[in-house]
């Protein structure tokens, strides 16, 4: 059942528990993110790249899953991601996306808010709006980058203008920098809990983990407790399922082009990651 995406994760919250999103840039993910979602009985977030939504069949896609959410028998949301242009916001709204994440994170303080007011205004009181404070390293698209060590390259959410960002905002979610970075870390994330925490204590409204592929799961499981509703995934997603197709495609050509039985395999690499991680956030 396609549910509003700040109703669904403040109802995990209230029980201990985050809500995983997953980056789907094919419709087959997107059904095994469901699949695996309807068999642990939790709801989850399909997110959608701007760089998908910006095309005529992104726009498409964004049409599919909202009927996969509508048809599903838990909540699931649809979201678009890091957005910075709002005329893709709006089309994205038009084809189904329920949420949107106004991302001015790479912009001074004062446009943020600007950018995140105007698609408020574009987009109305419906459309949940997240909002992004601090800048994350890497591209979300890419699991490769320049240096993504975590702390050393991000820019931290400074917790000090979160109160007010939230007010002039009135974003329903707020995503933050606390050490995570897009794409897959140099060595061991560097996490600072302590700013997570004292962020978490100036907010009311539920915050966003982005760049949580690679995060080890004994450190995930802390997010809830500081009031992270929502965690991103993207790159474990993705490298997952081209590992699996590397390794079966030599069979599936040699059994006449079997390309049904080659989905076969991409379906149960991605199933297998959204159980895993639900599993990991559900408490």
């Amino acid at each position: 059942m396609r549910t509003r995406l700040d109703h669904l994760v403040t109802s995990a919250l209230q029980h201990g528990s985050a809500v995983p999103a997953f980056t789907c840039y094919d419709f087959t993910t997107a059904m095994a993110v469901v699949a695996a979602a309807e068999e642990a009985g939790r709801g989850a977030i399909l997110l959608v790249a701007p760089k998908t939504a910006a095309t005529p069949n992104g726009l498409r896609l964004i049409g599919a899953l909202r009927g996969l959410a509508d048809a599903a028998s838990v909540p699931v949301a649809v979201q678009l991601d890091h957005a910075t242009d709002l005329q893709v916001m709006a089309d994205a709204v038009a084809a189904g996306a329920d949420s949107v994440l106004a991302d001015g994170s790479a912009l001074p303080y004062e446009d943020n808010i600007a950018l995140v007011r105007g698609a408020r205004s574009l987009l109305g009181p419906d459309v949940v709006l997240e909002a992004e404070l601090g800048g994350l390293a890497g591209d979300e698209d890419r699991a490769f980058g320049a240096d993504q060590s975590g702390v050393a390259v991000a820019g931290l959410t400074d917790s000090a203008l979160v109160e007010d960002f939230v007010s002039r905002t009135g974003a329903e979610l707020l995503a933050v920098a606390v050490g995570n970075v897009h794409g897959k870390y140099k060595g061991e994330p560097q996490l600072r809990w302590d700013v997570l925490q004292d962020i978490a204590v100036r907010t009311h409204i539920p915050l966003v983990l982005h760049g949580a592929s690679g995060i080890p799961a004994e450190e995930l499981v802390k997010a809830a407790a500081m009031n992270v509703g929502k965690v991103n995934f993207n790159t474990e997603l993705r490298t997952g399922v081209l590992a699996t197709l590397q390794d079966q495609l030599p069979g599936h050509r040699s059994d006449g082009e079997n390309l049904q039985g080659l989905l076969g395999h991409w379906n149960s690499s991605a199933r297998t990651f959204a159980a895993q991680t639900l599993a990991t956030l559900t408490r």
